[in-house]
């Protein structure tokens, strides 16, 4: 079993829903992430999503571009976000870690190559965020040759088809976009057919459905949960509390881990 499979296995036997967040990889700098990291599993992170930094992102909102770009304007590279990767599998072998990602970012180390060094340092599954479902052959042969799980996203106005590409494509878990636009913790309005793509999903026999975009918030955990999801996906809410303690990381740490043992808790 995955790591992915083996966590949302032990979280179903207790009752409990994973809560999932994501931070860019490297922000601000290499050591201060490593330890945000650490900060995020020790208080209750049943899987981490990880973002590599990229001047580029499609998807982002204000709050994880700025993000990307401490990260990149510290000098980091694709290399140091591969590293920082080993150095926090090495610490926690079992903790499932997912990369939420943009297609140029792997073009540029070429596929292959990308996803063999995603194996290398221990990486479980890979979203690639603007690929659509069409393009995804050739990702997901790589990803699969190096035993990497492919991720899709299931967007709210998904048509049937849609849904059932993502269902049968993805593992490890799907994510379900929340609404239509660039993450963001403000923008917490959800589309209203969300429990019946939860429906869909699950009648194509969907891996483990997370839920993402907008989600700030102990309730929006439990709303997630009550929609049939296994778990939800914070971002920028997680990053929000980076941005505003740059210059008090031990303020940051402390805060950051009241924010996850809060969303966590929320699972059970």
């Amino acid at each position: 079993m995955s790591r992915f499979e083996t966590t949302f296995a032990q979280l179903s036997a207790k009752n409990e829903g994973a809560f999932v967040p994501f931070v860019t990889l490297c922000d601000p700098t290499f050591d201060r992430s490593f330890e945000i990291i650490c900060t995020l599993v020790d208080n209750g992170a049943d899987a981490l999503e990880l973002g590599f930094p990229f001047s580029d992102p499609l998807l982002d909102g204000p709050v994880i571009q700025a993000a990307n770009n401490r990260a990149l304007n510290a000098g980091h590279s694709t290399e140091d976000s591969f590293k920082l990767l080993a150095k926090v599998r090495s610490k926690y072998p079992e903790i499932p870690i997912s990369l939420l990602l943009c297609a140029n970012l792997i073009f540029a180390k070429g596929l292959d190559n990308f996803y063999q060094r995603c194996a290398e340092v221990g990486v479980d599954a890979v979203l690639v965020a603007d690929i659509p479902l069409l393009a995804k052959e050739d990702y997901v042969q790589a990803a699969k040759k190096h035993g990497v799980q492919p991720v899709f996203i299931c967007p709210p106005n998904a048509d049937a088809k849609t849904v059932q590409g993502v269902a049968e494509n993805s593992e490890g878990y799907t994510y379900l976009v929340s609404r239509a636009g660039v993450t963001s913790a403000e923008n917490q309005s959800h589309a209203t057919n969300l429990d019946t793509l939860v429906e869909q999903l699950k009648a194509h026999h969907a891996p483990p459905i997370l839920q993402g975009f907008g989600i700030a918030q102990p309730l929006q955990v439990k709303e997630a949960l009550q929609l049939g999801a296994a778990g939800a996906i914070s971002g920028s809410a997680t990053v929000k509390i980076i941005e505003r303690n740059l210059d008090n990381h031990a303020q940051c740490l402390s805060e950051l881990g009241e924010f996850v043992r809060n969303m966590k808790a929320a699972t059970k």
